[in-house]
């Protein structure tokens, strides 16, 4: 069981470092604008209070992953909404930024890989950590 919460523990660490990076990226929309490939992006007053709004929202996620991490049995159903709603929510925004020609398959497919990978730890670390509480305790001997 405790290997399994230390991978628990490092998918929520994980997770709370991409977060950060988010948030930061959201609020500094030349470092957003470099990332993104978008080379003439000027964003007006109504994308930085939206991207405010956001990096508010994505903070208070890295907070509840940082909680998350320090009681991963108790806490395990932080990863199942990780998952989705959030990261699959974000994708179906990066699918429609795509679709609007706002961004490029080009730039948005290297988020893509990582979102992927990180919904796979995090099912994979919630599963792990269900199944270890089922599986029945090991008699001493």
């Amino acid at each position: 069981m405790e290997a399994r919460k230390r991978w628990f523990i490092v998918v929520c660490v994980t997770g709370a470092i991409v977060d950060v990076l988010a948030a930061i990226q959201m609020l500094v929309p030349r470092l957003f604008a470099a990332t993104s490939g978008l080379d003439s992006f000027h964003p007006g007053s109504d994308y930085r209070y939206a991207m405010g709004m956001g990096a508010s929202l994505m903070l208070g996620w890295t907070a509840l992953l940082i909680w998350a991490a320090l009681k991963p049995v108790e806490r395990r159903q932080v990863l199942l909404m990780t998952a989705c709603p959030v990261i699959l929510g974000m994708v179906m925004n990066e699918i429609r930024a795509v679709h609007d020609s706002f961004l490029t398959a080009t730039a948005a497919a290297p988020i893509w890989l990582g979102q992927a990978i990180l919904v796979l730890l995090c099912l994979y670390s919630y599963m792990s950590v269900v199944r270890s509480e089922q599986a029945p305790a090991a008699r001493p001997g």
